[in-house]
C-alpha cells in the first residue's frame, strides 16, 4: 500500500481525529502495509522490529472491531515480558482514548495474583499478558475466551526463545478455532513458521524490513603454518570481538582439543561432537543459544540442525570438504539483514584448494593486525543458572521468570532464554544480575518450592560438563 495516510483505512472518524491528536500524522511501511488487511479481518504474520510501529498496527485493529457494549474478553495479547505489556497496554490505551469505556487489563507474572482476579471479575475488553500468568487464569478458570476475536502474539521470536511455547498451545486451546489470529516477529526462523501454519489460517506474510533477506558477510582468509592455527584462531577472535562465534573443525577430537585451547586463553568455549552424552549436549547447546557461552566449536555432522539466531561470526579451522559445505557453513551467519563475518585458514599446502573458495568479491587480511593483538579475553553476555526442577515437576517459563521479575525485582529486560526439560531448567540470566537472581532462586520459592540451584562452572568451559558438586548424570531429558 503507497497512500501512508490514515485517512485511506476505514477508521471512524473519532479515531482518525485521536490520531491527529497525539501526534500520529502518518502511517509507518509497517502499518501501512499490514493495516488495510488486519482491518479486513485477516490472519497477518509480519516481521517487525521494536520502533516499527507494529504495537499501533495491531492496536488499532483490535480497536476498530470491538463493540463496548459486549463486556466480555474480545482481543488477547500475548507479550514475552511484562515490561513489553506494560508498554503495550500504556499504548492501547492511548489509541482508545477516542471510544469511552474501553476496559484494557494485564495480566502478567511478577504482579500479585489476586487483585488480577478481582480485576478479571469486573470485566475486561481486551487482555494484555505474559503467556505463564494468562495460563494461570485460564487454568482456574478466572478467565474465559470463548468470545475472544482476535489474538495477538507479539514478539513471538522472543516468546519462543524464552521457552513459551507449550504455554501457547494450551491459551490457544481455549479460544475459538474463528478468530483472527495476528502475529508479530523480528525474524523469520522455521519455528516461527511452524507456529503460524498451526494457529493462523491463509496468513499473509508481511516483510517490511528492507535487505532482511540478503546476506551480508564479509570473507576473510588467513594463512598459517599448522602449528600456529589454534594461535591465530585465537588473535582473530579477540581482534574482531563478536559475540558469538561457530567454529568448523573436520574431526571430533580436533573440535574438543581446540575449544579447550581457546577456554584456556580466556575465551569461553564449547565443544559438540558425536562423543558426548545426550545431556551434555543438551548442556552445551543451552549455553550457546542463551548466549551465556561465546565460541562453540563443531563438526558439520554435529552442526546440522543448529538453529542459532543472530550467529556473528564463522569460522573455518579446518578448510570444508567442497565449496557446497562451505557455503552452508559461512551462510549460517549475516541472516536477517545483520552483517557476518566468515574466517578461513589454510596452510600453504592448502593454498591450491582455496582457488574453489575465493573469488574477487572475497577478500584476504593483513595477518599484521591479528600479531598485535594482546587482549585476548571474550566474555559472554549472560550467565546460565540450572534448577533441578523441570516439567516432571510442573515447572513453566512463566513461574520462573514471574518468581524473578516480581518478588526479586528483577527487571524482565535482564532474563534471557528459558529452557525447560524433563527434570532440569535452564535461565539465562544478564551478568550484572546474576548474583541477586542466583541468590532468589536458591533461598526463594517457586510454585510453593524451593529447588536446588546451581551455576555453570566457567572454569569447565570446553567440556560440557556440569558442576562436579552435581553428582548424578541427568538422563531424562
Amino acid at each position: 500500500m503507497t497512500d501512508s495516510n490514515f485517512s485511506s483505512l476505514p477508521l471512524s472518524k473519532a479515531m482518525l481525529h485521536n490520531l491527529d491528536e497525539i501526534g500520529f500524522k502518518a502511517m509507518t511501511p509497517v502499518q501501512a502495509e499490514s493495516l488495510p488487511h488486519i482491518l479486513k479481518n485477516c490472519d497477518v504474520i509480519v516481521q517487525a522490529k521494536t520502533g516499527s510501529g507494529k504495537t499501533a498496527a495491531f492496536g488499532l485493529g483490535v480497536l476498530h472491531k470491538l463493540h463496548v457494549k459486549k463486556f466480555r474478553v474480545q482481543s488477547l495479547i500475548l507479550c514475552p515480558t511484562r515490561e513489553l505489556a506494560d508498554q503495550v497496554a500504556k499504548e492501547l490505551r492511548r489509541l482508545a482514548q477516542a471510544t469511552h469505556n474501553v476496559k484494557i487489563l494485564t495480566l502478567c507474572g511478577g504482579a500479585a495474583f489476586a487483585p488480577q482476579y478481582e480485576s478479571i471479575l469486573h470485566g475486561a475488553h481486551i487482555i494484555v499478558g505474559t503467556p505463564g500468568r494468562v495460563l494461570q487464569h485460564l487454568d482456574k478458570e478466572h478467565l474465559s475466551l470463548k468470545d475472544l476475536e482476535t489474538l495477538v502474539l507479539d514478539e513471538a521470536d522472543r516468546m519462543l526463545d524464552m521457552g513459551f511455547i507449550d504455554d501457547i498451545n494450551r491459551i490457544i486451546a481455549h479460544a475459538p478455532e474463528n478468530r483472527q489470529t495476528l502475529l508479530f516477529s523480528a525474524t523469520y526462523p522455521e519455528k516461527i513458521m511452524k507456529l503460524s501454519s498451526a494457529v493462523q489460517k491463509d496468513a499473509l506474510n508481511i516483510q517490511t524490513i528492507s535487505g532482511e533477506q540478503a546476506n551480508k558477510i564479509t570473507e576473510y582468509f588467513y594463512e598459517v603454518a599448522h602449528d600456529k592455527k589454534t594461535s591465530m584462531l585465537i588473535k582473530a577472535i579477540a581482534h574482531h570481538k563478536p559475540q558469538n562465534i561457530l567454529v568448523f573443525c573436520n574431526t571430533k577430537a580436533e573440535t574438543q582439543d581446540v575449544a579447550d585451547a581457546l577456554s584456556a586463553a580466556g575465551i569461553d568455549a564449547l565443544a559438540i561432537h558425536g562423543d558426548l552424552e545426550q545431556y551434555q549436549r543438551t548442556d552445551v547447546l543451552v549455553r550457546f543459544a542463551n548466549k551465556s557461552c561465546s565460541v562453540l566449536v563443531a563438526t558439520d555432522v554435529a552442526a546440522r540442525g543448529l538453529d542459532i539466531k543472530e550467529l556473528e561470526m564463522v569460522v573455518n579451522y579446518d578448510i570444508p570438504q567442497d565449496e557446497e559445505t562451505y557455503t552452508h557453513r559461512i551462510g549460517r551467519t549475516g541472516r536477517a539483514g545483520k552483517e557476518g563475518l566468515a574466517i578461513t585458514l589454510f596452510t600453504d599446502h592448502q593454498a591450491f584448494a582455496m582457488g574453489n573458495y575465493r573469488n574477487t568479491t572475497r577478500r584476504s587480511d593483513d595477518i599484521n593486525k591479528l600479531n598485535k593483538v594482546e587482549d585476548v579475553t571474550l566474555t559472554p553476555p549472560n550467565v546460565t543458572i540450572v534448577l533441578e526442577g523441570g516439567k516432571k515437576d510442573k515447572m513453566r517459563p512463566g513461574d520462573i521468570l514471574g518468581a524473578l521479575t516480581g518478588e526479586a525485582g528483577i527487571e524482565g529486560k535482564y532474563v534471557g532464554k528459558i529452557d525447560i526439560y524433563d527434570r532440569q531448567s535452564y535461565v539465562a540470566i544478564e551478568r550484572s544480575m546474576v548474583k541477586k537472581a542466583y541468590s532468589y532462586l536458591k533461598n526463594g520459592k517457586i510454585k510453593g518450592r524451593t529447588f536446588p540451584v546451581w551455576l555453570f562452572s566457567e572454569k569447565n568451559s570446553g567440556t560440557g560438563d556440569k558442576k562436579k558438586k552435581v553428582k548424578a548424570p541427568r538422563k531424562q531429558y
